[in-house]
């Protein structure tokens, strides 16, 4: 299910988004304390906020970083990134301690997807292994391109079907028309975000998104449009 949230101008996007981020993470904070005291684990884990790279969220991700949240409780990750140094200008790692840990997120603890010291493959399989990764973010942002992926799950991938279809949390993809290998959270995952996403601007994306949403098409936003027990929330800037 698509629920839409239009916008004329960037700021009013961004500032809705960061606000409506914001109670999703009071919410999970909440849920996990409240988990803890009935004694059904064994301590309050930080909430996992998912953050998309690329030049679209880099206002919004300045703005979110301002906010008051509790910020020591929450860890921060990538939707996907580039098998690159986190020196790399491709990193998306490096656009988040740029524009994100900062101001007030700076006290968030960072967990990041590549380490290009190890083999790919083997770091994927570390990354699936990871107890920090063993649920889904609570709140993930994704992006979308106008092919229609999202994060890097890309449908001219080789590893197309078992990004779309395997139950582990992470898969290792190489894009056809796109630079770099890149580590991305599964389809199976983001579908199992509780709190889900989609921050887009301009005509074109919003063709594509209804496209997508109108029929099944092989491309990662058609595919969670078009799954009915996933909720995404689109924050669309119409300029």
């Amino acid at each position: 299910m698509i629920e839409l949230h239009a916008f004329d101008d960037q700021r009013a996007q961004s500032d809705a988004l960061a606000k409506a981020v914001g109670d999703a993470l009071h919410a999970s904070l909440a849920a996990s304390a409240a988990t803890a005291a009935t004694g059904t684990s064994t301590g309050t884990r930080p909430a996992l906020l998912a953050v998309s790279g690329g030049s679209s969220p880099r206002p919004f991700l300045q703005t979110l970083s301002t906010q008051s949240f509790d910020w020591a409780r929450i860890a921060v990750t990538l939707v996907d990134d580039r098998w690159v140094p986190e020196t790399d200008s491709a990193s998306n790692a490096q656009l988040v301690h740029d524009t994100l840990l900062q101001n007030a997120a700076r006290h968030a603890a960072f967990w990041p997807l590549a380490d290009t010291a190890q083999d790919l493959h083997a770091h994927v399989a570390a990354l699936n292994a990871d107890p920090r990764f063993s649920v889904a973010p609570d709140v993930a942002i994704l992006g979308m391109g106008e092919d229609g992926h999202t994060a890097s799950i890309f449908a001219d991938a080789p590893e197309w079907d078992h990004a779309i279809t395997t139950a582990e949390r992470f898969v290792a993809v190489h894009p056809g028309n796109a630079p770099h290998a890149r580590v991305s959270w599964s389809l199976s995952a983001l579908k199992e975000v509780k709190h889900l996403f989609l921050l887009i601007a301009g005509p074109r994306k919003m063709d594509v998104l209804n496209a997508a949403a109108a029929s099944l098409q092989k491309n990662a936003i058609s595919q969670l449009a078009n799954d009915k027990g996933v909720r995404l929330d689109v924050y669309w800037c119409a300029n």
